[in-house]
């Protein structure tokens, strides 16, 4: 699958965003979340960050799913959500 890649300025938080595109004369809007998450924010302690990840995920919003894990710095982790239901319409279109 091709990839337009899209600087997002740097934030302290979440950051909702909505894309519209029209490929081939279609319409398409997509909505990512970009959120930080810090490892100080960890329930256990953070002797394994993967463990950490899987306990942030784990109960994160039904609405969004997992899109793109980041490169983690020393402090965060930046993850990308993709809303669900946009997800399922652009499979259908890649699909059919």
């Amino acid at each position: 699958m091709p990839h337009i890649a899209i600087p997002i300025p740097p934030g302290q938080g979440k950051q909702d965003i909505e894309i519209q595109m029209t490929i081939n004369g279609e319409k398409q809007q997509l909505q990512y979340r970009v959120e930080l998450f810090y490892w100080s924010d960890c329930q256990a302690p953070v002797v394994n960050r993967v463990e950490c990840i899987r306990e942030i995920l784990s109960d994160y919003d039904e609405d969004w799913m997992l899109y793109f894990i980041g490169e983690p710095t020393e402090e965060f982790v930046p993850v990308t959500f993709v809303k669900k239901e946009d997800w399922v319409k652009k499979r259908r279109m890649l699909v059919g």
